[in-house]
């Protein structure tokens, strides 16, 4: 039996390694940068007022990225925004190996041209080492969302973690698997 292998993890494997070797002069294929997760986060304010809500956001959530979601809680009370200990505000996803390679291929290939009046991802959104982060405001430019059944437009955030070092770095590596970013 053979074991799946993601298309962009084949291209990682084959094409992009050797190719960020040259570019960022590394003597050592250990020092070239590689993903290690993508981090899917929604988050569900207004679960406070309907609990409704959070059930969707974990459903449309195990939809858009083929697994399950864990609840995120609140640390503390917080008057101000109704917010009570404990209680269930968000949902997060983190995708490893082949599913967030596959996650990938869909974000750029699919769904980012999918967003109304794309220009491109900002440049200025890595942390400082090598992480970046996008976020979409809604789910209905996922295909495999359907869009009658949604009740609520659900923004989320996706945080991907590169074992670069710098910024450089980890644009290069996302550069390579061929994100859009603005000129």
């Amino acid at each position: 039996m053979s074991k799946y292998v993601s298309r962009y993890h084949k291209l990682f494997d084959e094409v992009i390694k050797e190719n960020l070797m040259k570019e960022l002069a590394l003597q050592n294929i250990m020092e070239c940068p590689t993903l290690e997760k993508i981090v899917v986060n929604m988050g569900v304010g207004e679960a406070t007022q309907n609990a409704k809500l959070m059930d969707a956001a974990m459903n449309d959530l195990a939809i858009i990225t083929g697994q399950k979601p864990v609840e995120r809680r609140a640390k503390k009370s917080e008057a101000g925004f109704k917010l009570r200990e404990n209680q269930a505000i968000g949902a997060k996803v983190t995708l490893r190996k082949e599913r967030m390679y596959d996650f990938l291929d869909r974000l750029i290939n699919v769904v980012l041209p999918r967003v109304r009046d794309f220009e491109g991802v900002p440049t200025n959104s890595f942390d400082g080492r090598g992480n970046y982060s996008l976020g979409l405001r809604d789910q209905l430019v996922f295909p495999e969302i359907e869009f009658d059944k949604v009740d609520k437009l659900q923004g989320m955030s996706i945080t991907i973690v590169s074992s670069a070092k710098t910024d450089e770095e980890g644009r290069a590596l996302l550069k390579a698997f061929g994100m859009p970013f603005k000129k």
